[in-house]
């Protein structure tokens, strides 16, 4: 494995003697060789097949070969992998395979990418994420009000979101996100204002209750419901909200959509 070599200038010990006016000039100084741009490597979040257990990579330059490192919630290694490439060109999407020793969970994968002149770059990523199942919380019609019958089951769901982290702290900076799904009564820019509140709302009622975590919320409103319906239909299984604890954001559906922090 080779980096960019490093341009080393030698300091002088000695003075530099005066210029005679009618000697020859000067040689122009050297100037150092310029160093390529730096090598980068970078992974599209929403091609990692964690079932499929395959990832795709891309580099900035011709690419000589990748490899991969994937770790388990344990530490433990669960495959090790290397795939060349032949020199593809930049920007080439490279898709790497794994095959792991055991079903653990896949909690970090650390990828390297190496170019034809054999410089390297190298890249982790943290895919952990676990949804938290839970009661739904009832919300009255048109309301983000969390009335009091409620608040036993933001209790309970609060309890398992304790014991998950207090499992997995080692794994990095875990954020709670949350988000909130309607049904298809009423237009679309209601809902999705109604879910993002009920969200907000429940987010609201974790940080008062002393969560620790960084919590951060998004509403969907029917764009994503459980079970597909027609329009203006009261389906009960839509009107939810998902708790999922991860290190890094979940990818939303929604282009428009983006997580909010409380």
């Amino acid at each position: 494995m080779r980096h960019a070599p490093a341009v080393l200038l030698a300091a002088s010990l000695l003075a530099p003697a005066a210029a005679r006016a009618d000697g020859p000039s000067p040689p122009p100084a050297q100037s150092a060789p310029a160093r390529p741009p730096a090598l980068e490597v970078t992974i599209d979040r929403s091609k990692v097949d964690l079932k499929g257990r395959q990832i795709e990579v891309k580099l900035s330059r011709a690419a000589s070969k990748v490899r991969i490192k994937v770790l388990g919630q344990s530490g433990a290694v669960l495959a090790e992998e290397e795939k060349p490439f032949g020199g593809a060109a930049a920007g080439s999407p490279l898709a790497v395979s794994w095959s792991p020793s055991s079903d653990e969970p896949v909690a970090r994968i650390e990828v390297y990418g190496y170019d034809t002149e054999g410089y390297w770059a190298g890249i982790a990523i943290i895919p952990w994420n676990v949804s938290i199942p839970h009661e739904e919380v009832q919300f009255e019609t048109n309301s983000d009000v969390i009335r009091a019958p409620e608040v036993p089951k933001l209790e309970a769901s609060l309890q398992k979101i304790s014991e998950v982290v207090a499992k997995t702290s080692e794994l990095g900076k875990i954020t709670l996100f949350i988000v909130g799904h309607t049904d298809t009564v009423g237009s679309v820019e209601h809902n999705l204002t109604l879910s993002r509140k009920r969200a907000r709302a429940i987010a609201a009622w974790f940080k008062g209750r002393g969560v620790k975590l960084p919590i951060a919320f998004e509403g969907l409103g029917e764009s994503a419901p459980l079970v597909k319906t027609a329009d203006q239909v009261d389906e009960p299984r839509n009107r939810r909200v998902d708790y999922i604890l991860s290190v890094e954001p979940p990818r939303l559906p929604s282009g428009d959509a983006s997580w909010k922090a409380l």
